[in-house]
């Protein structure tokens, strides 16, 4: 029963005054003795709950890098800083937070078949994996990433474009975004039609638009090849179709597709599964498309190997260049990867090479 200080109660009871004194003092210890613990208790459960997060921190959250919106050109991690100051291909040419190789690395830990393949650690500015990376090789679509870094430096993601009949002027069968002379699109998603569904006839008419004309958007890709510091790549087109005077090497396309990550568009291009576009046509009607991407990692035909995490990146085929990709993929702790192969014999090669160096992240 709980006591109280009625004096009928005490009388009730049959205590007297001194042992009613002391039962009420008693139960006045043993409230203010339950408190203190309550106090204790939830003292002890903050600093729990504070170690709890500490220690999940320090381990998990402090490696963790969000790709989305990482690459920008002052980034200490992810960004190019003051890159190459000189134009020269030797060591002395590159900033400090490129990946520097004079010949082939580790090519004993995983064995391909491709003719020239490089997996770069981005972070730490290292070379896991290097195969012939200084070959001139046709690129095939991986090109469009050069196109899609020119665009993006020089054009407003804003323009209304008008589709020319340049856009038809291109290899008969090859990829497409099924643009019609008269399309209106804005260069944002002539830039997506261009890269998730690899449109030769995009990469035209961003090309004649940027620059004036095909040629002339051309020399820019060269120019900026050669501000890269990409002196064994020379581009004759924006798309990638065989040309015997259009090359490049894995290590430029390394060079080319960092600078290209500085911008948060082209990282939300390359990341795409696909893209709805809604323009309008010659006689301005509204016309509405879903491009699909042609990288076998998001459509389900390949899966990249446990504990990596597939980012995207550029696909590219041509009975001349075999079947390329260049991918971006990132550990369990969000760290990126830049992994490279140029000529694999078919596409089912292509992507299971392409996790022959993956695995290589996880070691």
């Amino acid at each position: 029963m709980k006591c109280t200080d009625n004096g009928d109660a005490r009388l009730k009871l049959g205590y007297t005054e001194r042992e009613w004194a002391r039962i009420l003092e008693q139960e006045r210890q043993e409230k203010k003795r339950n408190r203190r613990l309550a106090a204790t208790l939830a003292l002890l459960l903050l600093l729990t709950a504070s170690m709890a997060f500490l220690v999940y921190y320090l381990v998990f959250r402090s490696h963790d890098y969000t790709l989305s919106y990482a690459y920008n050109s002052t980034d200490s991690i992810y960004g190019l800083g003051s890159i190459l100051e000189e134009l020269d291909n030797t060591e002395d040419g590159y900033a400090a937070d490129l990946c520097v190789l004079t010949e082939d690395v580790n090519t004993s830990a995983v064995s391909l078949d491709a003719y020239a393949a490089a997996l770069f650690d981005i972070n730490e500015q290292e070379t896991l994996y290097a195969k012939d990376v200084f070959t001139k090789r046709s690129p095939a679509s991986i090109t469009k990433v050069m196109t899609a870094l020119v665009a993006l430096k020089y054009g407003n993601l804003d323009d209304q474009v008008t589709v020319t009949s340049t856009a038809l002027d291109i290899e008969e069968g090859s990829s497409v975004a099924d643009l019609k002379v008269g399309d209106v699109l804005s260069l944002r998603q002539l830039l997506y039609g261009m890269m998730v569904v690899s449109g030769n006839d995009a990469a035209m008419v961003i090309a004649e638009h940027i620059a004036g004309s095909v040629d002339a958007f051309v020399e820019l890709m060269n120019e900026e090849a050669a501000s890269l510091g990409a002196t064994g790549t020379h581009f004759t087109n924006p798309h990638g179709l065989t040309d015997s005077d259009h090359y490049t090497t894995v290590y430029d396309i390394y060079l080319i597709f960092n600078a290209a990550m500085q911008y948060d568009t082209f990282m939300d291009i390359i990341n795409r599964e696909n893209y709805y576009a809604e323009y309008t046509n010659a006689d301005g009607n509204a016309v509405a498309v879903t491009w699909d991407s042609t990288n076998q990692y998001f459509t389900g035909e390949a899966t990249a190997p446990d504990g990596v995490i597939v980012y995207g990146g550029k696909t590219g085929t041509t009975n001349d260049a075999g079947a390329c990709l260049a991918l971006l993929a990132k550990d369990l702790y969000g760290n990126p990867y830049l992994a490279i192969i140029l000529h694999s014999e078919s596409k089912d090669t292509l992507y299971s090479e392409m996790n022959g160096l993956l695995e290589l992240i996880k070691n």
